[in-house]
């Protein structure tokens, strides 16, 4: 690896801490007896403390430094004194250890006491420290000139998603959202327990992909000698709980669809299932935004939040339509009692695009989300979902051909999906086979496996049953005002990193006259490069070998731009 000056520096003051007998990374327990935010809160002039966090700011004035010291609670004022550090002759630990070998963003121990600066500033008058961690990288702070511009912020998405650990130093506003992330798992947590519900943990290797259309990643078990998958949902094994007489069960849990990445999706995402027995779909709703308000407040002290330009509001209740009223308020075209063609045709007119894999129900869901998600922002319950839509969900108990469905969606995207569970373990089987020749037919969504256990289980008997999963991601984005799920995930999925190559002198003379302007036609680029024949082709050759630049050749000429 290829080391810039500053890390060059860094390893250099390492070796000199060490040599000065100052371990850089010792094994001892400090003795941390206050974080920044209670020395502000319960401040007391005189007061002793020890603190400890990284050093992330210093104003050296010869023998006295004002510092600020950042922990997980914030930030505090610390103040170094060279006489009141080295009381003695020696003064090294001040002059060399402290102003010359120390850098922004180490670790240190200190013990001081709290007095007021003449402005006021709540402040640690220093009378001790320890080195706990030499930082050999520099922190990417942003920088603050005179005028008050700040430059060189470390904001750009990929690098932040990569390198969280420096994103939440840098950016405190960005480990907030991890702080409310966790409120609302401890929030509903909490929530479930006291309606005396179970919390529970379902296996995530799993010899059949159930409970939700998806496709799954694969892997294989060697002394099993069989493929395993890792689950896209949680719902079958959660079943099989109320089967074995549980009243009622939830789960946080890591799910795995191995499917597009968006601003919306990860293939990773975090899920909360419950089911409770002698419930259904009604009963559900009114739990569903009880829940709800309950989180909202628990992470914001208030029902409403903000997500981009919508002001939504998750107090109780909730407008409910059913997904029928929908299609008809917002395309005119109503699905009752529609054949497949009819409503394959319907589709094609409204420019949706359409192939023969769709089933009637995957139709209705494009008609749905091409033309009607969009329209609710309020939090608001889409009911009775056509049969063909909910394979694992109890048929409608007014119309045969509707379930007892809904999902709550919020600015134009769902948040919540529940059922009246079926429980009818002939017509579950049934439906399980109708999924089975529409992933035939080529539908790749479509369940291509037949739970036997499961089916099995439901043979033993299941109480009436209702059921909800909660995607805690996309609701994290709607109570934190983030549009992007890789904002709410400590370690978004990513492509892997190009490896970092180093450039000849030549190469980085193309790539600067490219970065002006791109694409440039090649005997151009290469007359502006005012490069000999011989150095030309070994740096283009090395650029487009390397994937920094690529060659086009169009009707008239060639073109060269960066990729």
């Amino acid at each position: 690896m290829q080391l810039s000056e500053q890390e060059i520096v860094r390893r250099e003051k390492l070796q000199k801490l060490r040599d000065l007998g100052v371990n850089p990374y010792p094994a001892d327990l400090y003795p941390v007896k206050e974080t920044s935010k209670q020395i502000k809160e319960s401040f007391e002039v005189g007061k002793k403390v020890i603190l400890a966090g990284r050093l992330m700011s210093r104003r050296i004035q010869g023998k006295a430094s004002f510092a600020e010291l950042q922990d997980s609670e914030g930030r505090v004022q610390v103040y170094f004194n060279r006489d009141e550090i080295c009381t003695g002759e020696d003064k090294i630990l001040y002059n060399e250890v402290y102003k010359k070998l120390l850098d922004i963003g180490d670790f240190i121990g200190v013990e001081g006491e709290l007095f007021t600066t003449q402005v006021g500033e709540k402040t640690v008058m220093v009378k001790n420290f320890t080195l706990l961690s030499k930082a050999l990288k520099p922190l990417p702070l942003p920088k603050t000139d005179s005028d008050g511009n700040t430059y060189d912020e470390f904001n750009d998405p990929e690098q932040r998603y990569r390198q969280r650990y420096a994103d939440l130093v840098v950016n405190p506003h960005v480990k907030e959202v991890f702080v409310k992330r966790t409120k609302l798992f401890n929030a509903m947590r909490d929530f479930f327990n006291k309606a005396g519900y179970f919390e529970v943990e379902t296996p995530v290797l799993q010899p059949i992909p159930g409970g939700a259309a998806a496709r799954p990643f694969i892997t294989h078990h060697n002394a099993l000698d069989i493929p395993l998958y890792m689950r896209i949902a949680n719902e079958l094994y959660l079943k099989r709980l109320i089967v074995g007489g549980f009243d009622g069960v939830y789960e946080f849990s890591k799910n795995f669809r191995n499917e597009g990445m968006d601003r919306t999706h990860n293939p990773e995402f975090t899920a909360m299932e419950i089911y409770v027995a002698y419930k259904d779909y009604n009963w559900m709703m009114d739990f569903c935004e009880q829940l709800l308000e309950h989180c909202a407040i628990a992470v914001n002290g208030t029902t409403k939040a903000t997500f981009g330009k919508h002001s939504i509001d998750f107090k109780a209740p909730y407008m409910r339509i059913t997904m029928t009223e929908a299609i008809k308020q917002f395309t005119g075209f109503d699905i009752t009692d529609k054949t497949e063609a009819e409503i394959r045709l319907a589709a094609k007119k409204m420019g949706i695009e359409v192939d023969d894999t769709m089933g009637k129900g995957k139709l209705i869901d494009e008609i749905f989300g091409e033309k009607c998600e969009g329209n609710f922002i309020q939090p608001t319950f889409i009911t009775d979902y056509p049969k063909e839509m909910s394979p694992l969900c109890k048929e409608h108990r007014e119309n045969p051909e509707l379930t007892e469905r809904f999902e709550l969606m919020v600015c134009g995207k769902e948040v919540a999906n529940a059922y009246s569970e079926l429980n009818d373990p002939i017509d579950q089987k049934e439906r399980f086979e109708h999924q089975l020749k529409l992933a035939e037919k080529g539908d790749d969504e479509a369940t291509q496996f037949i739970d036997y256990d499961f089916l099995r289980a439901l043979e033993y008997g299941m109480p009436p049953t209702s059921g909800m999963g909660i995607g805690m991601d996309r609701l994290v984005m709607f109570l934190t005002n983030n549009q992007s799920i890789q904002e709410v995930l400590f370690f978004p999925q990513m492509k892997p990193e190009k490896k970092a190559v180093s450039l000849s002198e030549d190469e980085k003379l193309i790539v600067s006259i490219l970065k002006k302007e791109s694409p440039l036609e090649l005997e151009q680029l290469k007359q502006q490069s005012e490069l000999s024949n011989k150095k030309w082709d070994k740096a283009i050759k090395g650029l487009t070998k390397n994937g920094i630049a690529k060659v086009e050749k169009t009707e008239t000429s060639l073109n060269v731009f960066l990729s």
